[in-house]
This record gives C-alpha cells, structure tokens and sequence, in this order.
C-alpha cells in the first residue's frame, strides 16, 4: 500500500470490474425519505419509469438508546414466535440452512452488520492504532479497536443471510470499506478496507454457525481478522467472540468467548475473555464483561491486566507500578451512531446490500409482513434460479473481489484481489 502509483490502476481495475457487472444508467432525481431507524432513497433512471430503490438503517448502538427503534419493527408477541418457531428444532441442530421468516428480520443483511463495526464509530480508534509511540502502545490501541467492533444486538431478530455475491461498499472519511459474500452454503463473508492516508489495511474472513441449544442460540464466529499497520510494519491478528441468544428464562442477548490479539512481529498479545452470567428470573447476573491480560508471548510476562464491561468502559493496569487507565469507553465510540448516506445513487451497484434487500427492509420498517415475506421471497427465489441456471451450464461462481480457499486445516481464507478500496456511493457518517 506504500506505492502511491499504483493508485490509479487499481481504481481502473476495479472500474473494470464494475462495468462488467453493469453499472446503473444515469438518474435524473433521487427522492428520500427517513425516520429514526433509516432512510430510503428512491432514483429513477433516464427514461425509465422503474425506480431504484436503496435502503439503509441505523447503526446498533448502545442499548437503550436503540431499543425504541427496534420495537418499532418487532412483530408482536416474538418471545411466543419465537418459541414456536424452534419447538421442533432438535438440539444441537446447525442453524445455518434455518430459514427464518421475515418476522424474525432485522432491515438489514449480515454484511451491514459487519460493515458497521468498522465504518461506523464515534471515535476514529483505528487511526489511534497508528498514533502509539511503541509497540505496546499500538497494542493496547488495537485491542481497543477490536473491542469497538463488539456491537449491541437485539432479542429475536436476525439479519438477512446475504446472498451469493452481495456486496457492501462504504466511504468514511479516507477509510473504504467492500465486504462481499463470497460463500451462501456455508455462509462465508470476506472484509477489505483501506485507509491510503493512514497507511492501514483490514482484512476478515468469517463464517457464522449458529447452533440451537435448546434454551439458547450460540452463533459461533469462525475465521481470521487482520489490522495491518503498514508504517510500522505490524500485522495484527485476532478472532471476534461469539453471540448468544438465552431464550429462557429471561430472554437476553450477550456476546461471549475467549479472544486473542497477537502482533506477528513484536510477539506482543491480549487474550481477553468475555463472560457473561445470567441472571436468576431477572435478578442479578453480570453481563457484558471483558477481563484478560497483555503479555509479551516470549517471555510470558503480564504487562497490563484488563478488566471492564464492552458497553462501558474497559481498563488496563500496569502490573509494575499498578496504575489504572481507561482505554476504550463505549458511550464515545457506539453511541448517537447515525444511518449512512447516500451520495452517489447512480453507483450503487446491482449487488449492494442495501438494494438487494430494500423491498423487504422497506417492508419490515414500515411493519407490513405480509409484504416483507413476499419479497424475501422473491430474493431468495431468484437466487435458486441463478443457481439452476449455472448447474445446468456447468459454471462455478466466483467472487469478484476476492480469491478464497478451503481446507480442511486452514479453514476458509479470503484475499482481496485489489491492493485498495475504492471510494464508495455510501457514506457513513
């Protein structure tokens, strides 16, 4: 990412590739429309009655102050839905292939979700990764920027399984972000972003398996992350926790598991842990916890030990003097997060998230289900469609954007083909 010649190249090559696919024509007008939990804007093209129709929704944020928003497009009675949704699930059942009716929807695709985690913040904290003096420093600033990506969920609904070959294309300021589903079965999700001015590169490759426990759902993240940090010559390497679902006896959502931050060239690494303890028919419990340790993987040394809450603060102490500092506080990170724009409707292409599914998160934003089903439906159709249509041509899909491998030791691998993102029609503010 250091040559700046290759810049215009790679812009061309991804220009190419986007004219492949086939861009929009040319629009006269967009219209738009929002309210609290998203906009919705409508551009018709040249001479076409049809219009385009690309819908976007608020960030999760910090609870409480989203939850008046998610009512507002929850079914009713979901707890009762939602028990007799699952009352012929066995178990231990994999529920990768569970098709959940719109109901249970969030207005938004899992790639939304991801993306936001990275665009969407108060704080720019993965530009503070590149302010730390020493390797320490940056260490302790990445571990607060994967702490950041840890986001507030909702009870009882989900986000759209993307489909094959969706993508999610946002700009916040000189960071562009392109996630693509480069696997429906299994669901795999492939992340690049780039910052050129900064010098930072981010990488994912992930792969969800939900799994029914009978009292709860785990929805285990599989897959690697990288944060490069090309000025300093640091690759960073982590996992993300897993979310679970208590369904009862008091409904709650919580994100838990061990997680490691392991800097390949300084050997420097977090392994924190998230814990979370359920409470007794609503008393007690203690919820959203983070503790765990820095050290230096060599020598074994503990550094800093860590302790707090995702949704707080987290700490760090200085295990030789035993002074205390805040290094990540949530409520300036992911709170009063805000819906991204629209800046270029005429560039939004035809795999973008926010147009593949806007008929349905239209639908379920404005509480009509019987719509919304019908036009989940019709997505997902289409899709078996394209899916007969290249098995009877013997053709293998094939990501645009990313060159992905599968194995059984290594797992799924995603590389993005392109050295950079390109700015994106979407912009987050």
């Amino acid at each position: 990412m250091n040559d700046d010649d290759d810049d215009d190249d790679d812009d061309n090559e991804l220009a190419f590739e986007t004219a492949k696919r086939g861009v929009r024509p040319r629009q006269h007008y967009c219209k738009c429309s929002s309210n609290s939990i998203g906009i919705i804007v409508k551009a018709v093209s040249n001479g076409e009655k049809k219009e385009t129709k690309i819908v976007l929704t608020k960030p999760m944020t910090l609870e409480g102050e989203s939850d008046s928003d998610s009512d507002s497009y929850k079914a009713p009675n979901l707890l009762q839905r939602i028990l007799s949704l699952f009352k012929n699930v066995r178990p231990g059942s994999d529920l990768s292939r569970f098709q959940v009716p719109a109901l249970f929807n969030l207005p938004k695709s899992q790639l939304q979700c991801y993306g936001e985690s990275v665009y969407s913040t108060g704080m720019e904290l993965i530009r503070e990764c590149n302010r730390g003096q020493s390797p320490l420093d940056r260490l302790i600033a990445v571990m607060a920027w994967s702490i950041s990506t840890t986001r507030p969920a909702t009870f009882g609904v989900a986000p759209y399984n993307p489909i094959l070959g969706e993508t999610h294309h946002v700009s916040k300021g000189t960071l562009n972000v392109l996630l693509e589903q480069v696997s429906h079965h299994p669901p795999v999700t492939a992340l690049h972003a780039t910052d050129k001015k900064e010098n930072i590169e981010i990488i994912w490759c992930q792969r969800p398996i939900p799994k029914f426990y009978g009292t709860s759902i785990e929805a285990q993240v599989h897959g690697k992350r990288q944060l490069k940090l090309l000025n300093h010559g640091e690759t960073y390497e982590m996992n993300c926790p897993h979310l679970l679902f208590r369904i009862i006896p008091v409904p709650a959502v919580d994100w838990i598991g061990k997680i490691n931050i392991k800097c390949i060239e300084t050997g420097l690494e977090a392994d924190l842990s998230y814990k979370s303890t359920p409470s007794f028919l609503g008393f007690g419990g203690n919820q959203k916890v983070v503790k765990g340790k820095i050290l230096n993987s060599s020598t074994l040394n503990v550094l800093y030990e860590v302790d707090g809450h995702w949704d707080s603060t987290i700490k760090v102490k200085d295990t030789n003097n035993g002074k205390v500092k805040v290094i990540y506080d949530a409520k300036e990170v992911i709170n009063g997060l805000q819906t991204p724009i629209v800046k270029d409707a005429e560039s939004v292409w035809p795999t973008e998230s926010a147009y593949v599914w806007s008929e349905v998160s239209e639908a379920i934003m404005k509480k009509e289900w019987e719509k919304a089903r019908e036009a989940k439906h019709a997505v997902e159709e289409r899709q078996r469609e394209l899916l007969r249509e290249r098995e009877s041509k013997g053709q293998t899909w094939i990501p645009n954007h990313f060159l992905v491998s599968n194995t059984k030791e290594h797992g799924w691998d995603c590389s993005p083909i392109h050295n950079f993102v390109s700015n994106a029609p979407i912009i987050a503010q």
